[in-house]
């Protein structure tokens, strides 16, 4: 078994610290159409600390278990089942490939969770994301109160687990910092491959595509999350995934995408560039405004900065280009105040990355934005985004720019993981013309 898993239950059971248990599960398979269901994809939390991939797990950790401190309830082994949906590893297979010290088919669940439980405090477990886990957790804990005078005190409080592994989570290891390094190498591949690819006629879901089979290829799981890649106007729609327009030469591509590897780890990285042409003056003028905003931005990361700050002095810089390109009229602190670039930038510049795309991790501590520390993955992503009906000059209206790269906070202040994935005007324009 993998040593990183084995090491960070050994730190989150130090942070539930004792009389404490962490209960995790995995989603529902849900249906795609008829019977055929989505691909699975396995709860982050189980990933981070078992790398067991299969649905219908939980998973308990009770550190002061003198026997038991890591079990697992599984799907069991069935070779009827396997036929039709694959090999499973069974309760077998979670002992001895996993390293749990007990595991139990998942039909046993109710039964032996009252025993699992039996002397803990609190119990740290998610709510609100399944309603169907929510109640079975509600109902183990109602049948021990019921249980209680036979000398069995029930678990008294229940702890958002966001509070011991999730802030664990947000720290990334040497060992998850090289996964995002790898997932980073490989993303910065694909977005070459797309900006080489992208001629008119070609469709955006061609090019996303190629992303995917770039990511594959190179020993990528696949993408992230689903691509966006968006060609003129539909750069201006920030999740836009239909994928299905012609490109336009002339017009801006704008492409969102970031490989996962094994462990579940994922880049997050945009570029936008011109499609068989170099850059139109307008646009041109956009992307550079966009550019040096977000240069400024990762340049402002190091220990102790803020994510609200970061923010701040991007909406401050943004505003200011905004002016300049004569998408807004006034003093720029009065714009500012007022939210004025709202209409041309409306989302935040950074979250946090890492098993997920939006990773966990809380975003201010005591009411105050939280101070980086080393360890932290963030993206910093700037944009402009113009409408075609937008009150802007005629030559700005339908192009949206967005410049996306993902920042390590190290001890002396940052590392660009996605620097590779080129973004000067001149790196772009000699690989969309050919070079």
């Amino acid at each position: 078994m993998d040593p990183a898993f084995v090491e960070r239950r050994a730190r989150v059971s130090k942070l539930l610290g004792p009389h404490a248990a962490l209960l995790l599960a995995s989603p529902t398979e849900k249906l795609r159409n008829g019977d055929v269901h989505f691909k699975f994809r396995q709860d982050s939390d189980i990933l981070y600390l078992t790398g067991f991939e299969e649905p219908g797990t939980v998973v308990v950790i009770r550190p002061d278990h003198p026997e038991t401190p890591f079990v697992m309830f599984v799907r069991p082994r069935s070779p009827t089942d396997e036929i039709w949906t694959g090999r499973r590893a069974g309760v077998e297979g979670a002992v001895a490939r996993f390293g749990a010290n007990a595991a139990f088919p998942i039909a046993e669940l109710e039964v032996r969770m009252p025993e699992l439980l039996a002397g803990v405090a609190d119990v740290h477990v998610g709510f609100g994301y399944d309603d169907d886990w929510d109640a079975r957790v509600l109902r183990i804990l109602g049948r021990m109160r019921a249980a209680e005078r036979r000398g069995q005190r029930a678990p008294v409080r229940l702890v958002d687990p966001r509070l011991s592994l999730h802030e664990m989570r947000l720290i990334k290891s040497d060992v998850e910092q090289d996964l995002l390094r790898r997932a980073a190498a490989i993303t910065a591949e694909a977005h070459t491959a797309a900006m080489r690819a992208a001629k008119a006629g070609v469709k955006e879901n061609e090019i996303e595509a190629l992303i995917d089979y770039t990511f594959r290829r190179r020993g990528g799981t696949g993408p992230g999350y689903p691509s966006i890649v968006g060609c003129g106007a539909n750069a201006v729609i920030l999740h836009y995934v239909e994928n299905s327009a012609p490109l336009e030469e002339g017009k801006l591509l704008l492409v969102d995408a970031g490989c996962e590897v094994a462990g579940g780890f994922t880049a997050d990285v945009t570029r936008t560039f011109p499609i068989g042409r170099p850059f139109s003056p307008a646009q041109r003028r956009v992307y550079e405004s966009v550019l040096e905003v977000q240069v400024a931005a990762i340049e402002a990361v190091r220990p102790g900065a803020t994510i609200d700050g970061i923010h701040a002095q991007v909406v401050d810089q943004i505003t200011r280009k905004m002016v300049e390109l004569g998408l807004l009229e006034g003093e720029v602190s009065a714009l500012v105040e007022k939210q004025a670039h709202k209409p041309f930038y409306m989302h935040r510049t950074s979250h946090w990355l890492g098993l997920d795309v939006h990773d966990v991790g809380f975003y201010s501590v005591e009411g105050a934005s939280r101070p980086l520390t080393a360890g932290m993955v963030l993206t910093i992503e700037p944009g402009l985004y113009i409408a075609e009906d937008a009150a802007a000059p005629a030559e700005l209206r339908g192009i949206g720019v967005r410049i996306e790269d993902d920042i390590l906070v190290t001890e002396s202040g940052y590392e660009n993981l996605t620097r590779a994935t080129p973004k000067s005007v001149a790196e772009i324009e000699k690989l969309v013309l050919g070079g």
